[in-house]
This record gives C-alpha cells, structure tokens and sequence, in this order.
C-alpha cells in the first residue's frame, strides 16, 4: 500500500530557530515511518526573529520543499526602533515600559494587519498552490500558526477542494492568546479577528490544539479539536557531572509578560540571607531575556549569580539544560492562560531535571508535572512555597541526594506523538 500525501504549510522553517520550528519539522521527520509522505510549503525569503542552521539536519534530502515569494512590513516597523523587532516574535511592552513607538506599533499591527503582519503571503501562496494542488494529489493539507494569517491560505484552499482534508494546527491559540489583548483593537478589527478564526474553526476537517484546555476550548467554539502536545525528540545524553554551583537556568525567550517577578525577590531574599546559597548559586540564561527584565536583575542582588550566555543553538542549548540542576518555566498569570503548554517543557523533561514552573492555577502545565513528578507549580504570589520549594532543591544538590525519578515521559517522544498525529488523520482520510 502506497502512502497517503500531507502538504504542511508553514512560515517557519530552518533555517528559523526557536520552539516555533520544532513542532512540524518533527512530525515531517516521523510522519514517513506511519505511512505519510510529507511535502512543506514554505516562504522563500522569510525575517525570522532566531536563526538555527543546526536545525537543517533534520530535514530528509528527499523532502519535496516548494517556496514562494514573501513581502513583510516588519522591516518597515523596525525603522522606527529596535523594540520593534519584538513584535516578530509576538512580545512586547507593557505598562510604563512602553514608548510611543511601541504603542503606535502594537495599534497598527493589530488593527491594519489581520490577522498578523504575514497576511501578504496568503493571496499570492493560494494561487501557486491551486495549481500545485490541482497538478498533484494529496490526500491532506495542514496549516500550522501562529502565525495565523496561514490559516487563511487554508481556508481558501478548502473552498477550490472541498474534497481534500484540511488540518488546522494551532501552535497558540488565536484570539485567547494573553497577548491579545495588548492589541489595542478597535470594535471593528476585534469582529474581524474573531470572524475569521470562527470560519477556520468551522471550515476545517481537523484543528489541531497543543494543549487540553485549548482543544476544549475549540470544541466549544465548534472545532473538531484534537489535543496533540509538543514533545521532545531524543537527544544525545552526556553523564552529568556534579558542578560547582548550584544551577537554576531558564532556556528561551523571556519576555515582559511572563516575568516571574516574585522568583527574583524570593532568590534575592535568599542570596542576602544565606551565605551559603550566595556563593553557590548560579542563574542562568539561555536565549533572550527582555532588556527590561535584564536591567532589574543587574540592579539587584542577582547580578553577581547570573550567568548570560545568549541564543545558543538547540544542541547546545540541550546541554546546558542537561547541566543545571533546576529548570525554570513560566507562563502569563491570566487566567486565560491555563492551556499554554510552553513547547521547551517536553525537553525539560528529557533532561531529568526538576522545573520550577510559573502560571495560573490549575494550569495544563501543573498536570503535566504533577502527573510525571517532574516539578513544582507556582502561582506568581506564593512566596513562602516557593522560598521553601528553592532550599529543598538547593540542600538536596548540596549532600548529593538524589531527586525523585520523573515517570511516564515517553508519551511525549516527538515519535509516539507522530503515531498519535497518523493516527487521527488516517481515521479521517479512510
């Protein structure tokens, strides 16, 4: 039996780094062991916000890769500061941090580009690909977003090929997302957003959330929704030798709206009154960590324990979560918020490390870790829990005890996943 055919279309692609990349560029890699053939669409000369060329070597030499053209504003918004580069990666300022610029720049990105500042790839993408789709078969087209404008090209598509099985995959939810609200919407724009994620929602076959609660939340807007988390592929493991230094590292992009800002009080109350800790600690940054959030902690206590090493690639960025001792995650505090599953929590796991994770209660993240014993989950106003939670960890890696054994991770392999993934569409494409 031949195998069926998906086309993914996709902005991101390597060589783009960051967790946006992962999830697709994973499933292309397993899709072929459970009888898929994929093919990618993508943008020929995309701005991506991170760059990773060591993410090329997942990609098979066989995979069929068709381009088109892209035309971005973003380059435009960057002209006005560099603040505005942010807006790429969907961060941004917040309260007094924001400049008129920044204002001026979060207003026209939300009213004038809808759904996001890619919307120019749609028009011309559906054009190449009613004829590409018309000249080849395919049993099956996804659309993955953020960002959420590709959904449109899907939406298009499922009206020329009624017949072909369409798969919305959302990365992040659309008008959930914590950050939607920064928009400055007009009435207008707002109806518009919420009118066009409804038609995506309705339209397609099969939509794709990353977490529980948003797949709940999609089959209440009438989405046939699947829950399919993100996930760890398996990375070479290097025994881990005992440092000096008692390591807590954050690895990825930390921005305004999920600093956990109670996390540094409680270690700078901890570093003025343990001598101990204060020569033993280390914080650890891997990635991008928001300039604002950098100035506090340099103002701080905490200056002298951090450790900024940048945006490294995946690898390297996996072994130094592998050489830490605790690994810190965190989510918007917003209720709203409870479906975010962070895509670098799956790695973490990998690691064997325990996480100190950040977020609503009840949060999809605190079942994961509660049902896998791999962490601890904190509201951003529990003090006391947290400073107990930081000393246990910090006098179990002091006598050398060993941590309590995560359970149940394999479920969360990139490859089980995938299997799960094949599963869903080959019950819909019988």
């Amino acid at each position: 039996m031949s195998a069926k055919k998906i086309l993914i279309i996709t902005y991101y692609w390597p060589p783009a780094g960051g967790p946006g990349v992962q999830r697709w560029l994973k499933f292309v890699k397993y899709l072929p062991d459970f009888g898929w053939k994929p093919a990618v669409f993508i943008p020929e000369n995309p701005s991506y916000p991170i760059v990773d060329e060591t993410l090329k070597k997942d990609v098979a030499e066989d995979l069929e890769i068709i381009k088109n053209r892209i035309w971005e504003p973003y380059q435009i918004a960057e002209f006005f500061g560099k603040e505005n580069k942010k807006f790429k990666a969907g961060q941004f300022d917040v309260g007094a941090n924001q400049s008129w610029k920044s204002k001026l720049s979060v207003w026209v990105r939300g009213n004038f580009f809808i759904p996001d500042a890619r919307v120019f790839w749609v028009r011309p993408s559906v054009k190449i690909l009613k004829k590409y789709l018309a000249e080849n078969h395919f049993d099956a087209v996804v659309t993955t977003g953020p960002p959420h404008s590709v959904h449109l090209i899907g939406l298009k598509l499922k009206r020329e090929f009624p017949d072909l099985k369409w798969i919305a995959d959302f990365r992040d939810p659309w008008t959930e997302i914590s950050y939607y609200k920064h928009l400055k919407l007009t009435k207008a724009a707002d109806s518009k957003h919420r009118n066009l994620e409804q038609q995506v929602f309705q339209n397609a076959d099969i939509t794709l959330a990353t977490s529980y609660v948003d797949a709940e939340n999609f089959r209440k807007k009438g989405a046939n929704a699947f829950c399919i988390t993100n996930g760890f592929d398996h990375f070479e493991t290097a025994e881990k030798v005992k440092s000096n230094k008692f390591t807590l590292s954050y690895v990825g992009v930390l921005e305004q709206l999920r600093n956990p800002e109670v996390l540094w009080k409680v270690l700078n109350d901890i570093l003025l009154e343990n001598s101990d800790f204060r020569s033993d600690f280390e914080l650890k940054s891997v990635g991008r960590i928001d300039d604002k959030i950098l100035e506090k902690i340099t103002d701080s206590p905490l200056r002298n324990s951090l450790r900024n090493l940048g945006y490294l690639s995946h690898s390297e960025a996996n072994r130094e979560m592998q050489n830490s001792d605790l690994l810190l995650i965190t989510n918007f505090p917003d209720e709203s918020s409870k479906g975010i599953i962070p895509g670098k929590i799956f790695e973490y796991l990998a690691s064997g490390n325990q996480i100190l994770s950040f977020g609503p209660k009840d949060s999809d993240v605190k079942k994961i870790l509660d049902e896998t014993g791999a962490g601890r989950h904190f509201i951003y106003d529990d003090i006391d829990g947290l400073k107990t939670f930081i000393l246990q960890q910090y006098h179990l890696w002091k006598s050398a005890d060993a941590q309590p054994e995560t359970q149940n991770i394999e479920r969360f392999s990139r490859r089980n996943l995938t299997k799960r993934l094949a599963e869903i569409l080959d019950v819909d494409t019988a």
